[in-house]
């Protein structure tokens, strides 16, 4: 989702059109939600059947049962972020997504599962809980951004973009 978010959102913009830029990042977020949730229901539906794919083992079946809840959580939570990161990286702010993930994923969350993981004693279920407390925090900071943008202004900004860019690749070509 994420490819098709960050084209549908370049696109939108550069076409001067930003309730429809605003729109399309409502649509896939919901899209992206509804799959989540869908794979969610899935993962805890067959649990119990879930491990036997690959393993024929009890104390493995078991490990994946009571591992299942935070696999479904973390399918949520990375079609939320995927798109949400598409939308940012749409706009044109690469470089900002990239210090918040950066923060996020492994600053806040790496340290946080690592901490939980080991100094707690949770072990896989603390490594995996404080990488998804990364992601989270990565998705409150992308939706609070995205939802204070300014569309308007943001079609403007990609349309002096397109202009800079687009006389500078003309130039080039004509050499």
């Amino acid at each position: 989702m994420a490819p098709t978010s960050s084209v549908r959102i370049s696109n939108t913009l550069g076409m001067c059109h930003p309730r429809a830029a605003k729109y399309s990042f409502y649509v896939t977020l919901s899209q992206s939600l509804f799959i989540g949730i869908l794979f969610l229901i899935l993962v805890l539906l067959s649990k119990e059947h879930l491990a036997l794919i690959f393993t024929n083992s009890e104390d493995l079946i078991r490990a994946v049962c009571d591992l299942a809840y935070l696999l479904g959580v973390a399918i949520v939570l990375s079609s939320l972020s995927q798109v949400i990161s598409g939308v940012a990286i749409g706009s044109g702010w690469q470089v900002m997504v990239g210090y918040i993930n950066l923060a996020c994923h492994y600053i806040v969350g790496l340290c946080l599962g690592y901490f939980l993981g080991f100094n707690k004693h949770l072990g896989v279920k603390g490594l995996w809980g404080g990488t998804m407390c990364g992601s989270i925090i990565q998705i409150f900071v992308l939706i609070v951004i995205i939802w204070k943008t300014n569309w308007t202004k943001q079609v403007e900004q990609t349309a002096n973009r397109m202009r800079i860019w687009g006389s500078k690749n003309f130039q080039n070509d004509m050499i």
